[in-house]
This record gives structure tokens, C-alpha cells and sequence, in this order.
């Protein structure tokens, strides 16, 4: 496998909770760490035990977030309980100016203002290979309540539903079997050309 694929845009991969995203794109970052990089996102929320500022997340006040965000320095945001989070262009300037391929795992609303920044990014949607089967991943993983999971559920049908909208995304990758998966988004990653 080339070291850096022909297209060195961001990939921006999403799909619902508990379908196998992270356990995806971090099999690319072990197999290829010179060439791939997590995107490192902001954040108001405090650090928790073992994360690193710069490392895990770029943390800020709720000052220098608005700040960023009122100056459009975010290619997308959003608001969980109290905490804001956001992606920033100057983050992913950065990272890849190291020669790194960013990968962003963003939700659904992050996708949809990515694309409305006009920042040029190829996209990928995880998908299981059923709603029943994505269900018992999530109970299976038995650290969520009932009520938790049935949030994940009702967002999970949100995002399957819109991952069917024409051009949203430019591969949808069914994650039967953890290797298939990985090898498809390998091959697009370096053999499908980005979409005008």
C-alpha cells in the first residue's frame, strides 16, 4: 500500500453508536500511523483522567469557543448537555500540512454543516448490517441504561434513514465482518477518486 493516497482530502466518516466506526478507523491508524491522524476536536468540557490538551482534545472555556465559532473558525459544532465540541479549520490545516490524512468521525449534523462549509472532504457511512443487529451490538455492550439505548436507537434510525439521502455520502459501508470493512474503506480511501 503507497504511503499517502492520490487524494489527501479529510475523510469524514460517520454512522450510528455501536456500529463499529472507532474500531474502523482506529484498524487504519494502526496499520498505517504515518499516513492517517484522528482529528483533534475542541471542546469546553474538562479534561477527564489520561486525556492530554492537544493530544485528545483541544480544551478552551466556553469564551474561546464562541470566540472561535463567532469568527467561523469551526467547520462544524454542536452542544451535548452543557459541553460544546467543534471541529476547527485551522485544526485541520494543520494536521494535514503534517502530511497526515485527517479522519473525522463526525454525527449526522456534523456532517451536514461540513458540507455546508464548502471544506473539501470525502464521506463515508458506516452502516450495520441490520437495525436488529445494530440493537444487540448496543445491548451486548452492557454498559448503557435502557433509556440510553433507546436514544442511540431512535438517533440510529435518524441517521440510517438520512445516509439514504442521494450524494450525501460517497460510500456507505455495510460492517458485516470487521476486515471486509476494513479492506473497503482501504480501497476507497486509496482507489476512488473524490466526487465532483
Amino acid at each position: 500500500m503507497p504511503a499517502l493516497p492520490r487524494i489527501t482530502s479529510p475523510i469524514v466518516i460517520s454512522g450510528p453508536s455501536g456500529v463499529g466506526k472507532g474500531t474502523l478507523y482506529n484498524l487504519l491508524f494502526e496499520r498505517n500511523p504515518e499516513t492517517f491522524t484522528l482529528s483533534v476536536s475542541h471542546t469546553t468540557r474538562g479534561p477527564r483522567p489520561g486525556e492530554e490538551h492537544g493530544t485528545h482534545y483541544h480544551f478552551v472555556t466556553k469564551e474561546e469557543f464562541v470566540g472561535l465559532k463567532n469568527n467561523g473558525g469551526f467547520v462544524e459544532s454542536a452542544q451535548f448537555g452543557d459541553n460544546f465540541y467543534g471541529t476547527s479549520k485551522a485544526t485541520i490545516e494543520q494536521q494535514t500540512k503534517s502530511g497526515k490524512v485527517v479522519v473525522l468521525d463526525i454525527e449526522m449534523e456534523g456532517v451536514k454543516q461540513i458540507k455546508a462549509s464548502g471544506i473539501e472532504a470525502r464521506y463515508v457511512f458506516i452502516a450495520p448490517p441490520s437495525f436488529e443487529e445494530l440493537e444487540k451490538r448496543l445491548r451486548g455492550r452492557g454498559t448503557d441504561k435502557e433509556e440510553s439505548i433507546l436514544k442511540r436507537l431512535t438517533q440510529a434510525k435518524l441517521e440510517l434513514e438520512f445516509s439514504k439521502t442521494p450524494g450525501v455520502h460517497d460510500k456507505i459501508i455495510v460492517n458485516t465482518d470487521l476486515e471486509k470493512a476494513y479492506q473497503e474503506l482501504v480501497d476507497f480511501v486509496y482507489t476512488e477518486p473524490q466526487k465532483a
